[in-house]
Formats: structure tokens, C-alpha cells, sequence
């Protein structure tokens, strides 16, 4: 029997809020871990989500998420990053930091469905 996880869109304006709604679904005991690796590391199975992959995600008022998600947010999440990283990794940040400014290029919502879509082929639904 295939497990249908929801995600409530009209929860998530940040990329925090993603991590907690996700969680809250998703994670094991309401946490998986709040970065794009430890999110896609949950996706594979064993960390809330079943080891056979026998799962989908529905991502409901995902337009709405789609909006929140977009290139301000980006950019928000890109500044946080260029913060931290490893001094060799802040030319390529700062380029991604620009287009994001800019509007341009992938977005926080983007990156989401890229690793749900990557680790879990056909089962994303958007709704």
C-alpha cells in the first residue's frame, strides 16, 4: 500500500517553514534534518520514509509555496549560505546570489521539487 505524505502549502513562506511542515509530515518523529542534503537523504527511505520507496508526496497550495519560494526567498537563503561557506565556494554562491537579486535562475521552491523529483521519481503530486 503506497503511503501518501501531505504537505500543507499554505504553511510554508520561508524555507523554515518547509523544514517544519516537512517534518512534521515527513521526518521521523518530526524531524529529518533541516538542509537540502539531510532532506534528500530522507527522501531515499529509513528517516520517516518507508525503505521501498512506496511513498508520494502531496504538495497541496503549492502555487501558493511556488510564490513564497521564489527568487526573494532564494536570494534570502543564498545570503545565508555565502555567510558560511568555504571561502573557494563564494564566487559561485555570490553568481547565484546575483541572479537570484535579479530574478532569475532557480528558486528555493525550484530546488524542493528538484530532489523530491530526483529521489523519488513520479511521486510528487502537486495539487
Amino acid at each position: 500500500m503506497t503511503v501518501t505524505y501531505v504537505l500543507d502549502g499554505s504553511r510554508i513562506t520561508t524555507l523554515e517553514d518547509f523544514w517544519l511542515v516537512v517534518g512534521e509530515s515527513i521526518g521521523s518523529d518530526g524531524y529529518f534534518g533541516r538542509n537540502l542534503d539531510a532532506f534528500a537523504d530522507c527522501l531515499r527511505g529509513g528517516f520517516g520514509t518507508p525503505d521501498d520507496g512506496d511513498y508520494v508526496i502531496e504538495w497541496r497550495e503549492h502555487e501558493l509555496s511556488r510564490r513564497h519560494l521564489g527568487h526573494p526567498e532564494t536570494a534570502r537563503q543564498l545570503e545565508l549560505r555565502l555567510a558560511r561557506c568555504h571561502p573557494a565556494n563564494r564566487p559561485s554562491v555570490g553568481a547565484d546570489l546575483a541572479e537570484a537579486r535579479a530574478g532569475r535562475g532557480p528558486t528555493v521552491f525550484d530546488w524542493l521539487v528538484g530532489i523530491i523529483e530526483d529521489e523519488l521519481p513520479g511521486g510528487l503530486r502537486l495539487t
